[in-house]
């Protein structure tokens, strides 16, 4: 059976967040607000969602700090979802995949990856996708991921070299405008990716996967 691995952790926790909120409310009968994940819950937390054949059984592993915690096999089905096709500064609480949540992602998936310069043509090119502008942000992901990959050139030793997760932490929040990413979005994505790569290539678990698979899940749900 063909197994593809999404990197689609903010996804997991969208859906959790949405359960409990569901149960709080049947107890308490009061609709209550979910706090943003702390600093600390993020640190060392790789979170990869497996698509078995079925769109409501996937495998989550957890590891922290390098080491695995659990695994767990779920069928929770994916609820159909709306939202504005743009959402300002930070994505959406509710509605598809955006653009920064799938770069959220990337940084829970392949966090630990040395950015290259295919990473900062992806992320540059997911940037202006999100925003729907011709050029990047001053201070924003792109710009960051475009001297993270100077930097890292010019570095010899990879531990003092600049991570994805270094870039794409809170990516939503770097980001003016989001949306929803769609099969056009990924196809953008993944070709800016390949063409700056020595061999052509993606990253299984880097920017382009997560793009894809965000589009490919708001695809199922509508988004189109």
């Amino acid at each position: 059976m063909e197994m593809s691995f999404l990197s689609m952790g903010i996804l997991l926790r969208r859906q959790n967040a949405a359960t409990v909120s569901v149960e709080n409310e049947a107890v308490t009968g009061q609709t209550q607000k979910s706090g943003a994940p702390t600093a600390e819950g993020e640190q060392g937390l790789n979170v990869a969602v497996a698509e078995t054949g079925s769109p409501a059984r996937r495998m989550v592993a957890e590891s922290i700090a390098g080491q695995m915690a659990g695994q767990i096999s779920q069928r929770v089905p994916i609820q159909p979802m709306t939202a504005p096709a743009t959402f300002q500064h930070g994505g959406s609480s509710g509605g598809g995949i955006t653009i920064g949540e799938a770069l959220e992602a990337t940084a829970l998936t392949a966090g630990q990856k040395i950015v290259e310069w295919s990473d900062a043509a992806a992320i540059q090119a997911a940037e202006v996708r999100a925003t729907g502008r011709t050029t990047i942000t001053p201070g924003g992901v792109a710009a960051a991921a475009q001297s993270a990959a100077t930097l890292n050139a010019r570095t010899l030793r990879d531990e003092d070299k600049k991570k994805l997760a270094d870039i794409l932490t809170d990516a939503t929040s770097k980001l003016p405008a989001d949306r929803p990413a769609t099969r056009k979005d990924a196809e953008g994505v993944t070709g800016a990716e390949m063409r700056n790569d020595p061999f052509l290539t993606t990253h299984p678990a880097g920017v382009s996967a997560s793009i894809a698979a965000a589009a490919r899940l708001n695809l199922q749900n509508s988004f189109k």
